[in-house]
């Protein structure tokens, strides 16, 4: 029960923010609330039937009041959607009709939306529909029936701000998941798939340039600053909340496009060269674990023959799912699947052979990944059906490795015994040689023993394609260094658990520019040094210094965002090349700011490492 001694407190409240939301209950010793049709009292009515009937009149009623207890009531609404989305009685009750009202309320008339603390409204009539949506699709079924897709629209459209937006796409993603109400949403399926396509690739940018690229926090819109910290003023924490809601904002866009891509809904939208083109550099990261992001929805279109064929005309979407099926990412078996697919298509195989076979034929012996076993054994059945002259001969290494293997299979073990005293001494001189510098020697050396050793024999060969791969790595060749390293990870248990050839690897894709991959293999470096002083309580953790430089490097260059941070400079020295060339003192205060920002990267970088940590594991 709300007394006058809580209208005070209540009124001189400065910040409401979902993350924060008021709760008001009876305390008998309070001034007894004169209004009738209190909400907060009508949920304290001991009786059931009554208090049903109250709030069904709150939920008509509210729309029709303007006070500015309504965003008190909003957050309540919020907090109990959020903690019990699958509970009846609201949207039995005409919740989701309140909310439609309040939004198009919101959307047409911009001085309510302005007056008290309305600004909040929309933010949370959104939520309360995607929340309540979320798990049941009877209750989407009521939300459609109640009209939020239109309002819910035209906050996707930016009517507002990013932040409505990242609410409305969430509520719309979830009505677009169900099939009683996927075709109400692709009533307005051009303007919704269009609308969302342009989200996904310019909301970073949106939001650098708009919050996080405001350096000055008093040029920052105080609404979306109160959303983030609940009025606390911590730059940091505003960042960080941005960084989180961005990421978020453009996984649940993309998650809306899956829902239309995955019924072969609007696929000549979806597929447009500089759409595809964006998707690979749209990943879940470190923020989002369980979004597969950009190429997921890649992986959904590659199912279709128009999807196939429009990223078989990509160099850069091929590129990217070839680089992303030998890298250590958590989506590794999701490159994997696309390029198999684009093999096993007659219209697609020849224009993908040659760069697909070249990165396939390193993953032949991987035995398990992501909980699929034998997947070596599926990439070498599609590479056998493939016209191995047609690659640079790279197949035929695939056809001498199957038909090694069933010769190896009538040797005898006293031979293969034999082989592996052999193999042992022939490494014994390549790493001789690789200790004299003579790398192109030992090279060969360590070809030799590879020719030699028995394919059963996983742990030396392992061992064998690392070693060679340093070789590489030290002659300035990553390619040929990734490609052995790839191979001994596939032949590690698990796969890629491999600390030094991970290591290895990392540095390769560092020397070519790729920070992404060279990011990943460093995490799952790490990770294995601490797993390995963990498993071991006498140790203590410890982070290789280079290795924690390459994550410094590659977190920086791998940012969210990084590409928006990019163009905003570009712009900024375009525009002070256009004048006269002027030189720029550093302040002092910037190298403290510096030191300060190096701090953070040291906490971020030892909370990524245990976070994705207890992911692997």
């Amino acid at each position: 029960m709300k007394s006058l001694k809580q209208n005070k407190t209540l009124t001189s409240t400065p910040n409401l923010t979902p993350d924060n939301p008021i709760h008001v209950t009876y305390d008998p010793e309070d001034q007894i609330c004169t209004n009738p049709s209190c909400f907060f009292c009508t949920m304290n009515d001991p009786d059931a039937s009554l208090r049903r009937a109250r709030i069904f009149n709150c939920f008509k009623e509210i729309p029709l009041k303007d006070t500015q207890e309504h965003v008190l009531v909003l957050s309540g609404l919020w907090h109990i959607a959020m903690t019990h989305p699958n509970d009846l009685e609201f949207p039995s009750l005409g919740i989701f009709n309140c909310m439609v009202t309040l939004l198009h309320k919101a959307i047409s008339d911009k001085k309510w939306l302005l007056r008290n603390q309305n600004i909040y409204i929309p933010y949370y009539a959104a939520h309360v529909i995607g929340s309540y949506t979320m798990n049941k699709e009877e209750f989407a079924e009521m939300a459609v029936q109640s009209g939020v897709i239109p309002p819910l629209i035209e906050l996707l459209g930016g009517k507002i701000s990013w932040v409505e937006q990242r609410v409305a796409v969430r509520a719309l993603g979830h009505l677009a998941s169900y099939k009683s109400t996927f075709e109400a949403v692709t009533e307005y399926e051009e303007e919704v798939v269009k609308l969302t396509m342009k989200l996904a690739s310019n909301c970073l940018e949106v939001v650098y340039v708009n919050f996080v690229g405001v350096k000055d926090a008093t040029k920052r819109l105080k609404y979306h600053s109160d959303l983030f910290t609940r009025g606390i003023v911590d730059l940091e924490l505003e960042n960080r909340k941005a960084e989180e809601w961005a990421s978020q904002l453009q996984c649940w866009s993309l998650y809306l496009l899956n829902c239309f891509a995955w019924k072969g809904r609007s696929l000549n939208l979806i597929c447009k060269q500089d759409f595809l083109e964006d998707l690979c550099d749209m990943w879940g990261g470190l923020v989002n674990h369980t979004s597969p992001a950009g190429v997921g929805l890649i992986r959904i279109l590659c199912y279709s023959k128009i999807g196939r064929k429009r990223i078989a005309q990509s160099e850069k979407v091929l590129s990217s799912l070839c680089n992303l099926s030998r890298s250590s990412d958590d989506w590794q078996y999701m490159g994997i699947d696309c390029l198999l697919l684009l093999l096993k298509d007659p219209d697609t195989r020849c224009k993908v052979i040659e760069i697909a076979a070249l990165f396939l034929t390193d993953l032949v012996e991987l035995r398990s990944l992501a909980g699929r076993s034998n997947l070596g054994e599926a990439i070498t059945k599609v590479l056998l059906l493939l016209d191995y002259r047609q690659s640079k001969q790279k197949i035929r290494e695939v056809w001498d490795k199957v038909e090694r293997r069933n010769k190896e299979r009538i040797i005898s073990e006293e031979k293969v015994e034999e082989r592996r005293v052999f193999v042992n001494l022939i490494k014994q001189q390549a790493d001789h040689m690789f200790w004299l510098g003579e790398l192109e020697e030992a090279i060969a050396k360590y070809s030799e023993a590879l020719d030699l050793c028995p394919l059963r024999f996983r742990k030396e060969r392992l061992v064998l394609y690392s070693n060679r791969s340093q070789c590489h790595l030290l002659l300035k060749d990553p390619d040929s260094a990734i490609s052995d390293s790839t191979r001994a990870l596939c032949l590690s248990n698990p796969a890629n658990s491999h600390s030094k050839s991970l290591w290895r690897r990392s540095q390769a894709y560092d020397m070519k520019g790729m920070a992404k991959e060279s990011l990943m293999d460093c995490l799952m470096f790490i990770n294995g040094s601490v797993k390995s002083s963990t498993d071991d309580h006498t140790k203590r953790v410890k982070i290789p210094y280079q290795a924690s430089r390459m994550i410094s490097k590659q977190m920086d260059a791998t940012w969210l965002f990084a590409n928006a941070r990019s163009k905003v400079h570009n712009h900024e020295d375009r525009g002070v090349m256009s004048g006269l060339s002027t030189i720029i003192e550093e302040p002092l205060v910037d190298k403290e700011l510096s030191r300060r920002k190096l701090e953070r990267e040291r906490r971020r970088l030892k909370k990524a490492c245990v976070t994705r940590s207890v992911s692997v594991n």
